[in-house]
């Protein structure tokens, strides 16, 4: 259940630090009353991380990355309902299958255009899938895009996807990923930096102005296909990768919105009466063994690890304060319909130590590498990890930091000995599939176990939940056994607002939707 709070103030003292982000937002227009919804205003809001570039097909369908920004420039052709699962419609009036996932069908809405004019239809669907495939684009939704082998223009409004191997939820992969943004063909024609200077979506809010490293700064579209939304009438966007910052941001009334991931964050915010929603999540970020080369190709290995380290102590570095939910025990939640109570390995430290002493033994000295991006976080996990290895003997690590450029080229170009990644389980399909199985390119630790994979393909390909159960509850248990990452926090794609802001809607994993914020008075 998607968790609410709403909160009647806010904190009574600032918080040191404070992040300075410009005026406050909620300057909205003075007709309305006191706690009802009321149009126009600006929101100040923060990201975790700023894009690369506003094709869409290179920003992350993501909380922790450009949800915000994409379904703002871009809006969305489907969303689910965090809680149900359920596919909701916006500009797709269908996203189904009618043979058990061989083809799908999108069906657009009739009349639907992008801010230069040009018809958002079947065929800007066609050509923004399409170079999604591209593995030159390196977009990492090329994972999900990947599914698909073919794409036909059937008339304006209808395209079918070909997919192989078949999958009937292929829906829940879209919701996932940027696929669910579309971009003007003749816009991205011109090439990236045009492009940059001059998005084209078909979304709620343009593009004013990007200072790189600085602001980004939206305005409303007027000429919405959901009119009377969006109820802003502008918004501006920054960055902060530090999560006191954002939250102090937030605390100050220098910003009235903030994308976080931190458990303690939020622990703190909710706390101190701030608006926090967050959407519930299995799996989680893990700290990933790369299975392709030494000393991780030797199940020995992995399972030394998984034996000498608690994970529990380095959620505890990262996320102190934090309450116990944020600890990820089992691959799914309770509350999920697939949960199983198959814990993930315990530690013994004897087993560990013997499993090093019979590796050394035969020349393979467990010795590796921990490459970390640039967040604190991360350094602070690196930093537990090799905390938690300093006691045994025959085992080694060293830790390598890297900007977030360089760490996804690593992660995608399997270049790591052990990398943080994640796999955030809403239906086990779109999560699993894509991180565990051998044909998905998400697999970046290099999965490659029979019984694992007939598993996931059974899940995809069941038609009810008991049958999908059963697959599950086989694939929960290979992964317990592969020990493929050191499992150490729930994903937590939050929002924390000012309580003044109203219409806080998410989807996927946590991807914010702009057209229904409102500030109250």
């Amino acid at each position: 259940m998607i968790r609410h709070w709403r909160a009647l103030s806010r904190f009574a003292a600032v918080c040191s630090a404070v992040l300075i982000l410009g005026a406050c937002g909620g300057t909205s227009d003075p007709g309305g009353s006191d706690g009802e919804p009321i149009a126009g205003g600006n929101l100040n809001a923060i990201q975790m991380t700023e894009p690369r570039t506003l094709d869409p097909a290179n920003m992350s369908n993501s909380w922790a990355f450009q949800s915000l920004l994409g379904n703002a420039l871009y809006g969305t052709l489907i969303t689910n309902d965090v809680e149900s699962l359920e596919i909701n419609h916006a500009m797709a009036t269908e996203a189904s299958t009618s043979d058990e996932g061989r083809t799908f069908t999108l069906t657009l809405r009739p009349g639907l255009s992008f801010t230069d004019g040009t018809p958002l239809d079947a065929a800007a669907v066609k050509f923004n899938w399409d170079r999604l495939r591209d593995p030159a684009l390196g977009s990492t939704s090329r994972r999900q895009a990947m599914q698909i082998t073919a794409t036909d223009v059937v008339d304006e409004t209808t395209l079918t996807a070909t997919l192989d191997p078949p999958n009937p939820h292929f829906a829940d992969s879209l919701v996932q990923s940027s696929m669910n943004w579309i971009a003007s063909p003749t816009a991205l024609q011109q090439g990236q930096a045009a492009f940059d200077a001059n998005p084209v979506g078909a979304g709620p809010f343009t593009l004013v102005d990007w200072a790189r490293q600085d602001r980004i700064d939206l305005a409303k579209y007027d000429g919405y296909w959901d009119a009377p939304k969006p109820y802003l009438d502008s918004i501006t966007l920054r960055t902060s990768p530090d999560t006191n910052q954002r939250l102090n941001a937030v605390v100050s009334g220098a910003a009235d919105l903030t994308a976080d991931s931190n458990w303690s964050t939020i622990a703190r915010a909710e706390d101190g009466g701030l608006h926090v929603e967050t959407v519930p999540m299995g799996g989680g970020q893990f700290l990933g063994m790369n299975m392709r080369r030494a000393p991780f190709d030797d199940e020995r290995a992995r399972r030394a690890i998984a034996l000498a380290v608690d994970p529990a102590t380095i959620n505890a570095a990262v996320y102190p304060g934090a309450g116990d939910e944020q600890f990820p025990r089992t691959v799914f939640q309770e509350s999920s319909p697939f949960y199983s109570d198959l814990p993930f390995t315990r530690p013994d430290k004897d087993a560990a130590q013997q499993l090093f002493d019979e590796l050394a033994a035969e020349g393979k000295p467990v010795s590796f590498t921990f490459v970390g991006y640039s967040s604190a976080e991360n350094k602070v996990a690196a930093e537990a990890l090799q905390a938690n290895l300093t006691e045994f003997d025959n085992v080694e690590v060293d830790i390598e930091i890297v900007d977030n450029t360089e760490g996804v080229t690593r992660l995608t170009g399997h270049d790591f000995d052990m990398m943080i990644t994640s796999a955030l389980v809403q239906d086990p399909d779109a999560a699993l599939w894509s991180a565990f199985h051998p044909d998905s390119s998400g697999n970046f630790m290099g999965v490659d176990d029979p019984a694992l994979t007939q598993a996931l393909d059974a899940g995809r390909n069941a038609d009810t939940v008991e049958v999908r159960r059963e697959a599950y509850d086989v694939a929960q248990r290979r992964l317990v056994d592969l020990n493929v990452g050191l499992w150490y926090v729930r994903g937590a794609p939050s929002v924390i607002a000012a309580t003044d802001l109203e219409g806080i809607l998410m989807y996927g994993s946590g991807s914010l939707l702009p057209e229904e914020l409102q500030f109250t008075k």
